[in-house]
């Protein structure tokens, strides 16, 4: 009768330590703080990008201004260039001209050449693009950006 009472203890012993590591095992894969980073130039980094517009096809836009910080955005999209994609969730603005659209305003923010030498520099796949905005096809799962620089 003795061997079932240790018997007993074992099993009774070995579950309290299995239920112990369990537990343990769910508060470390519990739901962490995000974490912060470090501001640069007074502005803080992005934690996810921001997702605008509504369709079939989606890309991604960084926006990087003259200081260095940037924003990144995922676009979904029925339109046929990324021009008109963002100009339809109203991520850019800008003139029209003979060479297509001068992007003058993206994320709120612009850039005046005839001011301050400035102006929004447009990238496909980190190549800066041979084609202007709003004649570039929109590539599903393509990666575009929008450089402020001189």
């Amino acid at each position: 009768m003795k061997r079932n009472t240790t018997a007993t203890l074992l099993v009774r012993l070995s579950c309290l330590v299995l239920i112990a590591a369990l537990a343990l095992t769910l508060s470390a894969c519990g739901q962490k703080q995000p974490e912060t980073t470090a501001p640069i130039d007074g502005v803080a980094e992005q934690a996810s990008p921001a997702v605008l517009g509504t369709g079939a096809t989606v890309f991604t836009l960084k926006v990087t201004t003259d200081t260095g910080s940037s924003t990144d955005f995922i676009i979904h999209t029925d339109e046929k260039t990324v021009g008109a994609a963002l100009l339809n969730v109203g991520l850019i603005a800008g003139t029209p001209s003979e060479y297509g659209l001068y992007v003058t305003t993206v994320n709120g923010i612009t850039a005046d050449y005839n001011t301050d030498g400035t102006y929004w520099a447009f990238y496909v796949n980190g190549d800066y693009a041979t084609t202007g905005v709003d004649t570039t096809d929109v590539t599903p799962d393509g990666c575009y950006e929008l450089k402020k620089q001189k």
